[in-house]
């Protein structure tokens, strides 16, 4: 797949256009820039983390997050199929009404206490295997079903589109949180 910046506009945003992939179908030109940056984010977290010793694995990600950073790991590579889904509906033209702000602490914390502690391997394992589901999912994407928009309540109920919460959830959540987790080792 190319990665010029011809593939890219001046916001940031892919192009629109169908492009020809692998498998032979034909699929959105920005769903497979989408799919590339979930690689690319989960790839750069997952050389990250392998690099880390067993001590950094179990350091506190912060004075507020108490969660380790291999906890954090585990945590990104989990919430790939639940993002994924959130995508699908609002790219069918649902709405999601019942994912709060309030819910997703509740489903972190849970997540936090079910795995304190998760090996580096089963962590990074995930990663690859969900991040990798994530972008075929995304691939997938239509450039209509990227641009519907359906009211999502984590935005308070404002229209959001597929493409957004591919965005700002799937692909987002890697880059997220690998600074933090230089952040909390000093890296």
């Amino acid at each position: 797949m190319p990665k010029t910046s011809d593939d890219v506009n001046q916001h940031g945003s892919a192009r629109h256009g169908t492009t020809v992939h692998e498998t032979g179908h034909s699929g959105s030109r920005r769903a497979q820039l989408l799919a590339a940056r979930i690689e690319e984010g989960a790839a750069n977290l997952a050389a990250f983390a392998e690099a880390l010793s067993d001590a950094e694995w179990h350091t506190p990600l912060s004075a507020t997050d108490r969660r380790s950073v291999g906890v954090v790991v585990h945590h990104v590579a989990n919430m790939y199929p639940i993002e994924i889904d959130l995508a699908r509906a609002v790219a069918s033209g649902r709405s999601v009404s019942d994912v709060t702000w309030a819910a997703v602490a509740q489903l972190n914390a849970k997540h936090a206490q079910d795995n304190a502690q998760v090996s580096k391997s089963v962590a990074l394992d995930l990663l690859r295997q969900n991040s990798g589901e994530a972008a075929a999912a995304v691939r997938a994407f239509t450039d209509q079903e990227l641009d519907n928009a359906t009211p999502f309540s984590l935005n308070f109920g404002a229209p959001m589109t597929a493409q957004f919460v591919i965005e700002d959830h799937a692909m987002r959540h890697s880059w997220h949180h690998l600074p933090a987790i230089r952040k909390a080792l000093g890296r």
